[in-house]
């Protein structure tokens, strides 16, 4: 069923989809899940600066790390959703989805250390902040300076009327 004003579930998705469309880049489930997986990687190259003796990753290791987060697609949102049908939990979806990326980029030795040392409320925690960070500078910011600005016009205007 194609989502319309009809079937949607709230007004949000149905009459206001247009205005809203630049919130799913932020708060939808695949953005969720890309925000996770930065948040996995980071603490991964985090956790091995940290931890040089447990784990020792090169610089080129660390590039493939970051380019796994840097070039999230909506494939992978799918292929998440597809691990999370046999592993019955989101944030263990996107651990088995890097972990299958790191065994492709030859760090198959170091793919236990992902979600090492984390809870799922850990990853969640850092992850929906960092969302609404970059909603607010990206797009929140401007429109409310935009607003301002207009107001401010309007005031200045209405203050010269005689």
């Amino acid at each position: 069923m194609d989502l319309n004003s009809l079937n949607a579930v709230g007004p949000i998705d149905g009459r206001y989809a247009e205005q809203t469309r630049v919130l799913s880049a932020y708060f939808s489930e695949a953005a969720l899940n890309r925000y996770r997986v930065k948040i996995e990687v980071e603490y991964f190259i985090a956790l091995s600066t940290a931890l040089p003796e447990l784990i020792s990753i090169s610089r080129k290791d660390n590039a493939k790390l970051l380019a796994i987060a840097a070039n999230f697609s909506e494939a992978d949102a799918q292929e998440i959703k597809e691990i999370e049908k046999t592993t019955n939990h989101d944030v263990k979806a996107v651990e088995y989805f890097i972990k299958a990326r790191m065994g492709i980029n030859g760090m198959g030795e170091l793919k236990e250390f992902i979600h090492f040392g984390l809870t799922s409320q850990d990853v969640n925690n850092t992850a929906i902040p960092l969302s609404i960070r970059d909603f607010i500078k990206e797009h929140y910011e401007f429109k409310i300076k935009s607003l301002v600005k207009n107001i401010n016009s309007k005031v200045e205007a209405w203050a010269n009327i005689p």
